[in-house]
């Protein structure tokens, strides 16, 4: 099989054995990329964790210092004054049953769900769509709630909402390939603390196993684990 020029550059450069330290990856990361679009940059972690048991379940909420870089698309189902106040403060969608019908009719523009906690017997009919693509509601990350002012703000200003899957594998949005690399590796630190900080007291061994961090058409970057955070 013939390779492509990228291809042959990455296999030069990166090492897919090698621990890299966080600031080398990500400068390599953007030494490699030959694409003419902003890819996105992503964490994905691997957990010692075991997420079957709801105790070790790790899952929430962080916010970019540096933000995501790219434009969220909000959807808040509210009503009276709630309603009014998300679409001051930049929700791109805001509604009730006449969202909750065009969802179940298969539109699904747009990337985080909130809802005021009267809304949630709507949100509740199409749990089964939103669920699978986590994109349900939930108390716990705050976006279950009547300060719908302040979750919009957030949402926009780069927060990120991640959660462990089943093998204890966490994956989140870091930020774009053009920002510095300092501040890639500034919102890669602030996730990664976040994480540590969420480890469930009944996680034995390793808590942060295995590191890595790519962008939308690069690759896997291996990066140790003790350089972060």
């Amino acid at each position: 099989m013939r390779q492509t020029k990228r291809t042959k550059v990455i296999q030069e450069k990166v090492d897919q054995e090698k621990l890299y330290s966080l600031t080398e990856a990500v400068n390599l990361l953007k030494e490699v990329k030959a694409t003419k679009f902003d890819e996105s940059v992503d964490v994905a972690l691997r957990l010692g964790v075991d997420t079957r048991k709801a105790e070790q379940m790790v899952r929430g909420t962080c916010s970019m210092p540096n933000g995501l870089g790219k434009e969220v698309r909000i959807l808040v189902f509210a009503k009276g004054e709630k309603a009014l106040a998300a679409q001051e403060a930049g929700a791109d969608y805001v509604g009730g049953d006449d969202f909750s019908k065009k969802i179940q009719e298969g539109w699904l523009e747009f990337d985080r769900v909130v809802a005021t906690p009267d809304m949630m017997a709507v949100v509740g009919r199409i749990g089964k769509i939103l669920g699978p693509r986590g994109l349900m509601p939930n108390p716990k990350l705050g976006t279950v709630t009547f300060e719908v002012e302040s979750v919009i703000k957030n949402i926009k200003a780069g927060q990120v909402e991640f959660r462990a899957d089943k093998q204890g594998n966490l994956h989140a949005a870091v930020g774009k390939i053009s920002f510095d690399a300092e501040n890639i590796c500034e919102n890669i630190n602030t996730l990664v603390d976040t994480v540590k900080r969420m480890k469930p007291s009944s996680s034995k061994g390793i808590y942060l196993k295995n590191f890595s961090v790519s962008s939308t058409m690069g690759p896997g970057i291996k990066v140790d684990p003790q350089t972060v955070a």
